[in-house]
């Protein structure tokens, strides 16, 4: 299995988790939802995501996703999966609090880390 990772907020997965499918706040504005790899995780909730409370980590079985996945580049040597269409919800296989430490910052934790 290869695991993705998303960050969102709490409430918003709630609501994806009523209808089925989840969107994100980029599917309708960019084309794709924005995921990361177990090792880019870090950096991207301490770049996008510094100090904000009530958030979720949504674990991802890239297999089981049914729209395209393409990894692309933010930055020249570094490729980001990239989910085009709506996910499926059967694909996430795991949600887990996601705070920031009391310097706004987040931590690499054990549950990432054993990701693949």
């Amino acid at each position: 299995m290869s695991t993705i990772l998303h960050i969102t907020q709490r409430e918003q997965w709630k609501q994806a988790k009523l209808l089925g499918t989840y969107q994100g706040d980029t599917l309708d504005s960019e084309g794709f939802i924005h995921c990361s790899t177990p090792t880019q995780i870090i950096k991207v909730a301490n770049t996008f995501f510094r100090n904000q409370k009530g958030l979720v980590l949504i674990f991802i079985n890239s297999e089981k996703v049914q729209p395209e996945i393409r990894y692309e580049g933010v930055e020249e040597d570094e490729l980001f999966p990239h989910i085009y269409g709506v996910l499926n919800i059967d694909a996430v296989f795991k949600v887990s609090d996601f705070e920031p430490g009391e310097d706004g910052l987040f931590l690499l934790t054990h549950e990432i880390l054993t990701m693949k």
